[in-house]
């Protein structure tokens, strides 16, 4: 098993023939780290998710490298070209657009051809949205899944959404404003509109915002009011309920007291034949 390691005189200088994963700032441009700002000033080239957008934080910290680009669309031709050039002896350095390269993106792919290849790596911490989400929901933080953008095709969505109805650790998700509407709806419909969630929006930026509600009043409000910027959600997981030595209702009585707290029909018919041990094809023939 090969192992990277490095003596402290080392860590800061940039070594040819290596990736470097670089952070980069999600609004607020103070928020990039000397030790960033001295990678991208000294590797061969850079590797970008929007070469203009990267060319412009570059400009304004007055460095100027060759960039090449790298995105989800690019990644099978384009991947293959860098480990050429790292294992010719150049560095590189990659980045996204805003944050931390390889979260939710194709630099995942990129470390892994790497390692593949024998290139080392090193990462150049820094930003991360999902991280001051988390940080600043009000919601517990000792344990949580990272989900990045849902499905888009229907299918799947509703598959995925349905296996985290049961999740009990927070959970973090990026979302789109123009698709920001469909997501707390179908979200509130399979969770439940009592489920807690924080909505975190221009983070580092000016106008950050953190609202704290329920997903039911959230997508009540953004069906009214024209959601703005990039999204962090942050939903609280499902409350783990301890099983009583006796029910005290009905499994039929058990689930209409979790339709009326927000779940559909199905999700808890579900939810209760989970929590008895019974089929759930029992438990609906009781409510027809």
């Amino acid at each position: 098993m090969k192992k990277q390691s490095l003596a402290p005189e080392e860590k800061n200088r940039v070594e040819k023939g290596k990736l470097y994963l670089v952070a980069t700032p999600i609004g607020n441009l103070s928020d990039l780290s000397e030790r960033a700002l001295k990678v991208l000033s000294e590797v061969d080239f850079i590797a970008a998710e929007d070469t203009r957008n990267t060319l412009g934080l570059l400009t304004h910290f007055g460095i100027s490298k060759p960039l090449v680009s790298y995105f989800e669309h690019n990644k099978k031709e384009r991947g293959p070209e860098i480990i050429a050039r790292l294992m010719a002896g150049e560095s590189c350095a990659l980045v996204t657009d805003a944050g931390t390269p390889g979260v939710s993106d194709p630099g995942e792919d990129l470390v892994r051809l790497c390692a593949d290849a024998g290139v080392p790596t090193s990462s150049i911490p820094g930003p991360v949205a999902a991280i001051n989400a988390l940080i600043l929901s009000a919601l517990p933080t000792g344990k949580f899944v990272f989900e990045g953008f849902l499905p888009v095709a229907k299918a799947d969505r509703k598959e995925r959404l349905a296996a985290l109805a049961q999740e009990e650790r927070t959970m973090l998700l990026y979302e789109a404003p123009h698709k920001l509407r469909t997501t707390l709806s179908d979200l509130a419909k399979t969770f439940g509109e009592n489920r807690k969630i924080a909505l975190c929006r221009e983070l580092t930026k000016l106008n950050e915002e953190i609202v704290r509600t329920t997903l039911g009043d959230a997508a009540a409000f953004y069906q009214e009011n024209e959601p703005r910027g990039e999204y962090v959600l942050v939903v609280a997981g499902e409350e783990k309920q301890e099983k009583p030595t006796a029910w005290e209702n009905t499994p039929k009585e058990q689930v209409e007291l979790y339709m009326k707290s927000g779940l559909s029909k199905m999700d808890a018919v579900k939810k209760v034949a989970k929590e008895r041990g019974l089929p759930k094809n029992d438990v609906y023939k009781e409510m027809i």
